[in-house]
């Protein structure tokens, strides 16, 4: 008997993507807002995403800054935080394109996968309403049962989002092989590794440099933020 073939992987980047905006910066300003931390906190959440966007930071002290901010709580602590984060920033920025979109996949029964270089405390409730059942994303330390502010493993940014995905394969049961026919959306040349490597890659409302990049391999670019995008 022929082995079945397990359905298509349809995997997705979340901020930009999916989500009209950034994780890690709405969590900080979000927490800044409610005075969870310090409103000092304000010029070095920005000063981060000036540099990651400049390429003047790598994954690892991105990563780490953020997960700075949850250090010395519990996840029971942040668990109220994070539903209120999903009512007052999540859900205004989820357009029904974007919802769509992952639905035309489920519809399909493809395998859906939802991969994110936010920390897991801030991108929990984003997949949760999305509906995905399986997604990878920054994972952090945990001491004593408090998030100890460090991240644990391989942030999932970068090449580290296709290492990542490679080893979430291996631990289901699945081929590196599959990435062959799978989709990946996703707005982000820091996401070109696994762009790359898939064979249906698509660019979602992209940067400028992957939007250059995706014109000059035909790659699909499509928009379901709503925002302006070169065809």
């Amino acid at each position: 008997m022929t082995p079945q073939t397990p359905p298509p992987l349809a995997l997705f980047d979340l901020d930009h993507t999916l989500l009209d905006g950034d994780g890690d910066d709405l969590w900080c300003r979000f927490m800044i807002r409610h005075g969870v931390i310090g409103p000092a906190m304000a010029e070095a959440n920005e000063r981060m995403g000036r540099d990651y966007r400049a390429g003047r930071v790598g994954a690892q002290a991105f990563s780490d800054f953020y997960a700075g901010l949850l250090a010395g709580r519990s996840p029971a602590d942040w668990a109220p935080w994070q539903d209120r984060f999903l009512a007052e920033e999540v859900l205004p920025r989820l357009p029904d394109a974007a919802r769509a979109l992952v639905e035309s996949h489920r519809a399909q029964g493809h395998a859906l996968l939802l991969t994110t270089a936010s920390n897991r405390v801030i991108a929990a409730r984003s997949a949760a309403e999305l509906g995905f059942a399986h997604w990878i994303a920054t994972d952090l330390e945990l001491v004593d049962g408090r998030y100890s502010g460090r991240v644990q493993g391989t942030p999932n940014m970068r090449d580290g989002k296709l290492h990542r995905l490679l080893a979430w394969l291996q631990a289901h049961g699945r081929s590196a092989h599959e990435l062959d026919r799978a989709w990946f959306y996703s707005d982000s040349i820091n996401d070109l590794p696994l762009l790359s490597r898939v064979g249906r890659p698509v660019a979602v409302n992209p940067d400028a440099q992957l939007q250059a990049h995706a014109q000059a391999h035909g790659w699909p670019v499509i928009d379901v933020l709503g925002r302006a995008t070169a065809a």
